[in-house]
């Protein structure tokens, strides 16, 4: 047990992320058994979101991901199942002017009115 206040909570921080990374472990291997099971273009596409999803965390390396995908997406062409095609994505919408950040620029002060206004 540690005595020290600073490996209290290390000890805290450490229980804390290992539960964490157990559950994302968990619904990896949950989804990679969907889809041995039936293996579909939408358990292949959620298999391979877990485990991007565990990339992002760095709960994997990035080519273990990679490497096991590849193999999900071997077992898929075997089964004859073709990826899901990614949806084309739609151009972004212009946003639209606001009128604090466009500001105009401010008009030159010529002769006649630099007269009109000292008067």
């Amino acid at each position: 047990m540690p005595i020290i206040k600073s490996a209290k909570k290390a000890a805290r921080q450490a229980e804390k992320r290992t539960e964490h990374n157990v559950e994302i472990k968990k619904a990896i291997k949950c989804a990679v058994k969907a889809f041995k099971e039936k293996p579909t273009a939408e358990n292949l596409s959620k298999a391979q979101s877990e485990y991007d999803k565990a990339v992002k965390k760095d709960l994997l390396k990035k080519n273990t991901a990679a490497r096991r995908k590849a193999a999900l997406a071997k077992i898929a062409k075997e089964a004859g199942v073709k990826p899901a095609a990614k949806k084309a994505a739609k151009p972004a919408a212009k946003p639209a002017a606001k009128a604090t950040t466009a500001k105009k620029p401010a008009a030159k002060k010529t002769s006649a009115t630099k007269t009109a206004a000292k008067k």
